[in-house]
């Protein structure tokens, strides 16, 4: 009940004219930062944050937190139309996104991720009003070894759980986590892989990678396809929104499953990428449809669109509660919450409640509000496949190489996301997946980080991973992820005995 009083007084700061106005323009300006490729929330919301230094925090933190939702809502449009994550966490959208877009269905797919975004980070702010006190107490028991455990198990359910070969998709993992190796160690300050390149001391930044896998080589592979250069067919109405909102209560387990993985994840934290890639297999691994995913399958949107929400809106409880960032932009609005004068702690709760309680109200209006924004364009979006692609090709290309610049505003960078470009284009011309090079990419660096502090805590003993109920269970269930191929063949060979001695009992007449 004082939650729910303290969340009435939240929204009776957020309903002040001043308050709702900035929330309006922050959500605009997310939307357009989520759909250039390379700039994403966190550097949005870090550009804009001087912007914010003369307003009250919490008009600020709203402002901010609204350009987080925005950003959030338009890395899936990008991803749909044009197979470019306009976020890394909407790299799993594109798996099943584009190729309902390819068969004239984008405003479906448009909407399923808008309507399975908003649900996914609704969930969460209700998990954040009440549980707020429980979920930090749990958060506290996380060391190096708990974090290594939950990154171990993405990497191996991406194992166990993919679609393929296990071969190619450990290569593809190797090969992300050898470009993750490249430049400074973290954790004793040595150059690796440098080459006496002073440029490849940052190493090879994610998003720039994810620009040249997915957007360049997309392109190279529809070049060498000879698609005709005559636009896609995108002719929608507003009724294709209510038509997806029919289909959509049939996949609520999915939406139910992938909330709950993307809370866990943006507690931990792990993060939102690898919960919507963790959600992805596990909803292909569970469908009757599982096979169809990667051809343009609704449930395929629905689980990486709810658990990579879910997750962003719950990074930010560990941020208030512990001080503890659980995403990049998390960690921007922390840096806010430091310039303005405010400790982030259980304290914060107690001696700042217009600030905490605003900034929760303007989760739940923020998200509503973003969604019918985003819905009521789901035509304009969609009406973007009609450009020819001899004209989009050049514009898509020329956005990718601004966004790759953008990043740390090198010239090098354009190079890296060409080369990354080749690469992708080389895998999928092979038929190697790119979702387990993207993930080691973006993850190796702080798997090892984790890895090597634990390390150092056990003195190189290596059965910390099973000091505690916790991280073992965590490290159990990873390593039964990795071998669930071997035991998948296993269990087959010992019943193909039994199916040839029933077929030589009962022969076929």
């Amino acid at each position: 009940m004082e939650e729910i009083n303290a969340l009435m007084h939240g929204f009776s700061v957020i309903m002040s004219p001043a308050n709702f106005g900035l929330m309006l323009v922050g959500i605009t300006l997310g939307v357009l930062i989520g759909v250039l490729p390379g700039l994403g929330g966190a550097n949005g919301v870090a550009i804009l944050l001087p912007l914010t230094f003369t307003m009250s925090p919490t008009s600020a933190i709203i402002m901010l937190s609204c350009i987080y939702w925005g950003a959030l809502f338009g890395g899936a449009i990008t991803s749909v139309l044009f197979n470019i994550p306009g976020e890394p966490w909407s790299v799993a959208t594109t798996f099943d996104g584009y190729p309902m877009a390819q068969k004239g269905r984008a405003g479906e797919a448009l909407t399923t991720a808008f309507t399975s975004s908003f649900i996914g980070a609704l969930v969460a702010v209700i998990m954040i009003t009440f549980m707020a006190p429980l979920v930090a107490k749990f958060a506290l028991k996380f060391g190096s070894p708990e974090f290594f455990a939950v990154y171990l198990l993405t990497f191996c359910s991406f194992v166990g759980m993919g679609k393929g070969s296990p071969f190619k998709i450990l290569a593809a993992m190797a090969l992300g986590f050898a470009l993750a190796t490249v430049g400074m160690d973290t954790v004793t300050g040595q150059l690796r892989l440098t080459f006496g390149q002073p440029e490849l001391m940052r190493g090879f930044d994610f998003l720039i990678a994810v620009i040249g896998l997915f957007g360049i080589g997309e392109i190279l592979l529809s070049m060498e396809e000879g698609l005709s250069f005559s636009g896609k067919s995108a002719k929608i109405d507003p009724k294709v929104v209510f038509q997806t909102w029919k289909q959509l209560p049939q996949y609520w387990v999915t939406s139910v499953r992938s909330s709950i993985i993307g809370m866990w994840m943006g507690i931990t934290p792990g993060g939102a990428t690898p919960a919507s890639f963790m959600s992805y297999g596990l909803a292909k691994k569970m469908s009757k449809r599982g096979s169809k995913f990667g051809q343009g399958e609704m449930e395929g949107v629905v689980a990486p669109e709810t658990a990579a929400h879910a997750a962003g809106t719950s990074a930010l409880l560990p941020m208030l509660a512990l001080g503890i960032p659980g995403s990049p932009t998390a960690a921007v609005l922390l840096g806010g919450l430091l310039i303005w004068g405010l400790q982030p702690g259980p304290l914060l709760f107690v001696e700042q409640k217009d600030f905490v309680w605003g900034l929760i109200a303007s989760m739940y209006l923020g998200n509503v509000v973003g969604l019918l924004v985003v819905l009521s364009t789901v035509p304009l979006f969609a009406s973007i496949l009609r450009i020819p692609f001899s004209i989009i090709a050049p514009v898509i290309i020329v956005i990718c190489a601004i966004g790759a610049y953008t990043v740390h505003n090198a010239m090098l960078d354009i190079w890296f996301m060409l080369g990354f470009g080749i690469i992708g284009y080389v895998f999928k011309k092979l038929d190697f997946p790119l979702a387990p090079l993207v993930l080691a990419l973006v993850l190796g660096d702080k798997a090892e980080d984790s890895f090597r502090q634990a390390m150092l805590v056990s003195q190189g003993d290596v059965m910390v991973m099973f000091s505690n109920p916790l991280v073992g269970s965590i490290t159990a269930l990873a390593l039964l992820m990795l071998l669930w191929p071997l035991i998948g063949k296993a269990m087959a060979f010992v019943r193909q005995p039994k199916i040839d001695e029933f077929h030589k009992e009962r022969p076929v007449d």
